[in-house]
C-alpha cells in the first residue's frame, strides 16, 4: 500500500476554489503534500495547498503537464479538459473521477441520455442542437411550455438553468447546445452523497433537503436529515445508489433528486466532487464530505457517515446591489448564537449571488437549528465597502 501521509506521495487537485479549499483542511490534518492548478492568483485554496500552479483548467497543456507530476489527480470543479486526462489516465497516472465519468457528466444532455440509456429515473427531456430549434418545436407542437431550459454545458450555480413558462422567456439565453425538460411539479428537492473507492467499497451519508431561494435557483439550505417518510429516504437512497454503481465512480458522487407529488424520485443532475449538499458534514457527521473524499481517491477505508447531530447549512451569497471588496455585515451577531459555525471562502471580491462562505447550525432538535439558520439568514449580509 502506498504511504500517502509524510511522504514524497502527491496529490493535485484541479481547482482552487472553496470546495479545493476544505478538501485541504483534511491533506493538511493527515500531512498530504498537495498541488493545486487554478487560473486565478486570488484562488481560496492557495494559503492551504504545498504547490499553487497558474493555469486554465481548460487548457490540454496546462493540466497535462500538471498532471505529470502529481500520483494521483483528482477534481473540485468538472469543468476540465477532459482529454488531458485521458492521456495522463493512459500514462498511468491515477485520475479520479475517471476521464469517462467527467466526459458524460460535464454535458447535461449525455448525462440525462446516460440515465435513460441505464434506465434511472429521470424527468423527460428533449435535447437540441441550437436554442433556435426550441422555438420550432414550441410552434409546431413538437413542445409544451412550461419546460426548464438547461445549458448543455459550463451551467453553474443556477446558471445555465432557466424555468421557461412563454416564448419570450427564451430571449438572451445561450444560442448553443441544450436541453428542455418537463417541468415536474415536486414536493421537496434532496440529495446523497455517494462515496466510492477503487476496491468497490462504498457509503451513503444520509439524504438531506434543499430549499432553494426563488430568484437565483441556489441553494439557501441544506437540511440533514431530510424531513421527509423513511420510505421516500430509503428510496432516495437506493436511486443514488444505483446511479453510482452505473458510474463506477471513485471519489464522491453527489445524487440531486426530485421528490414528485407522488412519492417518486427522479434524478435531476450530479456532481463527481464534494458538494454544496455535503457542508453540513464538517459539523455534523463523523467522517466529513471532504475527508470521505480523500479517503475514496487514496483507496483508504471509509469513514462513518452517519450524523452525530442534527445539521443546517446556509450558504452566505452576496448581497444584490454590492459588488467590491466584501465585509461581513453582523457576522459577531451570529456567532454568539449557539452552534453556529461560519466558514468564509476567502474570496476577496463580492458581487450578487456569489458564494462567499456558508454557516452550519447543529441542534440535537431539527427544527429548531432551522428556526436558527433562519435568524442567521436575516442578520449576517455579505455587502462590499
Amino acid at each position: 500500500m502506498t504511504n500517502y501521509f509524510s511522504s514524497d506521495f502527491k496529490l493535485g487537485i484541479l481547482g482552487g476554489g472553496q470546495l479545493g479549499k476544505m478538501l485541504l483542511y483534511n491533506t493538511r490534518k493527515f500531512d498530504i503534500y498537495t498541488c493545486v492548478l487554478e487560473a486565478s492568483n486570488d484562488a481560496p485554496s492557495k494559503i492551504a495547498c504545498d504547490e499553487f500552479h497558474l493555469g486554465n483548467l481548460m487548457d490540454y497543456d496546462a493540466v497535462y503537464n500538471f498532471g505529470k507530476q502529481v500520483n494521483v489527480l483528482t477534481i473540485e470543479i468538472e469543468n476540465v479538459n477532459v482529454d488531458a486526462l485521458e492521456a495522463l489516465e493512459k500514462e498511468d497516472v491515477n485520475v479520479y473521477p475517471a476521464s469517462k465519468t467527467l466526459r458524460t457528466i460535464q454535458n447535461k444532455a449525455k448525462q440525462k441520455l446516460f440515465y435513460v440509456d441505464n434506465n434511472l429515473p429521470t424527468a423527460p427531456f428533449t435535447r437540441f442542437a441550437y436554442l433556435s430549434e426550441i422555438e420550432d418545436a414550441i410552434n409546431n407542437g413538437g413542445l409544451n411550455l412550461p419546460f426548464v431550459w438547461k445549458a448543455a454545458q459550463f451551467g453553474y450555480d443556477g446558471n445555465g438553468v432557466k424555468v421557461v413558462r412563454k416564448l419570450e422567456d427564451l430571449d438572451g439565453l445561450p444560442s448553443g447546445e441544450c436541453i428542455a425538460e418537463q417541468l415536474i411539479p415536486f414536493k421537496n428537492e434532496l440529495a446523497v452523497i455517494v462515496a466510492r473507492n477503487p476496491n468497490g467499497a462504498v457509503k451513503t451519508f444520509p439524504v438531506v433537503e434543499m430549499e432553494f431561494h426563488p430568484e437565483a435557483n441556489q441553494v439557501e439550505y441544506v437540511i440533514c436529515p431530510a424531513r421527509i417518510d423513511e420510505n421516500v429516504a430509503k428510496k432516495a437512497t437506493e436511486v443514488a445508489l444505483k446511479v453510482s454503481e452505473a458510474f463506477n465512480h471513485v471519489g464522491l458522487l453527489a445524487v440531486e433528486m426530485f421528490q414528485t407529488e407522488d412519492d417518486q424520485i427522479l434524478i435531476n443532475e450530479v456532481a463527481p466532487r464534494p458538494h454544496n449538499s455535503g457542508h453540513q458534514t464538517i459539523e455534523a457527521s463523523y467522517t466529513s464530505q471532504f475527508e470521505q473524499h480523500l479517503r475514496a481517491i487514496l483507496n483508504l477505508p471509509l469513514g462513518r457517515t452517519d450524523s452525530k447531530v442534527g445539521g443546517v447549512m446556509v450558504n452566505l451569497v452576496g448581497a444584490e446591489g454590492y459588488t467590491g471588496n466584501v465585509i461581513y455585515e453582523n457576522i459577531e451577531n451570529i456567532m454568539t448564537m449557539d452552534g453556529v459555525t461560519p466558514h468564509i471562502y476567502g474570496k476577496k471580491q463580492t458581487r450578487p449571488f456569489r458564494k462567499m462562505g456558508h454557516v452550519t447550525i447543529v441542534n440535537e432538535d431539527l427544527n429548531e437549528a432551522r428556526k436558527v439558520a433562519e435568524a442567521v439568514k436575516k442578520s449576517i449580509k455579505v455587502i462590499s465597502e
